[in-house]
């Protein structure tokens, strides 16, 4: 196994002290430089462990204070279910209607944008044909918690009354049940979360602090032919959300060992 790179191992010390109640909610921490001494690293180290802890919301930075423990932050739950895909509606608004909360987006679409090189490998069309290209910014109870950017293939909803997501009799449905009005039977999705750090127009999106950390999950929905007729890079802030799956267990799943 590598070695944990030194301002990771200082993080997960101070997140420990933190957690154990050594320094409470509003407490100022020692400086940076009498934190580096009593850890044997330079300050530069425990300044970027700080920044790790300020990203996940354990720490708040004051400018020309220093840095303080922070009030512990309610994660919004976000639900990944395929039965609210089946219930109809948006499943992010069911989701945040659960929390009570309001669940709200705003959004721009290209309806003939050419498909970059990697999103025609995952729509497993050619590279450069068109795509209907939408991008997201969600939000509960008027503040951003998630953003998308989704594309579908323009020679599958062209000259159909869902070519637009956000537009027509079925503006804001979800991709399962605006595919079911053209006859397009879906039946599941894959998708691959993976933790990383938010990029400059994400931390403006999202109102994070520099060095916060976000989750990506690839999604593509695929029909009962195995075609693939979304696919989209939802981008959720850690430090705002836990993300949880729902799934659906048959008979015939828990018959069969993993």
């Amino acid at each position: 196994m590598p070695e944990q790179p030194p301002y990771l191992r200082i993080a997960d010390l101070l997140r420990a002290r933190i957690a154990s109640g050594e320094w409470e909610v509003g407490e100022k921490l020692p400086s940076r430089a009498r934190l580096a001494e009593e850890y044997g690293v330079g300050p530069a180290i425990v300044r970027r462990a700080n920044n790790v802890l300020i990203a996940e919301g354990h720490l708040e930075g004051r400018t020309g204070s220093g840095t303080y423990v922070a009030q512990p932050r309610a994660r919004i739950r976000m639900m990944r279910s395929p039965i609210r895909e089946q219930q109809g509606g948006s499943p992010f608004r069911a989701n945040m209607a659960a929390l009570g909360k309001q669940g709200t987006w705003e959004s721009h679409t290209e309806a003939k944008a050419p498909v970059p090189t990697d999103i025609a490998a995952r729509l497993d069309i050619d590279e450069g044909a068109l795509g209907v290209h939408t991008r997201y910014e969600f939000m509960a109870d008027g503040k951003p918690v998630q953003l998308s950017t989704s594309w579908e293939p323009y020679d599958l909803t062209s000259r159909t009354i869902v070519l637009l997501p956000e537009g027509g009799p079925h503006a804001g449905r979800g991709v399962v049940e605006r595919m079911a009005e053209i006859g397009v039977t879906v039946t599941h999705a894959v998708e691959r979360p993976e933790p990383r750090l938010a990029t400059a127009e994400e931390l403006a999106l999202l109102s994070l602090p520099r060095g916060a950390l976000v989750t990506q999950i690839q999604r593509t929905y695929y029909s009962d032919e195995g075609r693939p007729v979304e696919t989209a890079d939802i981008v959720v802030p850690a430090a705002l959300c836990e993300l949880v799956y729902e799934i659906p267990v048959s008979r015939t799943d828990c018959a069969t060992p993993i």
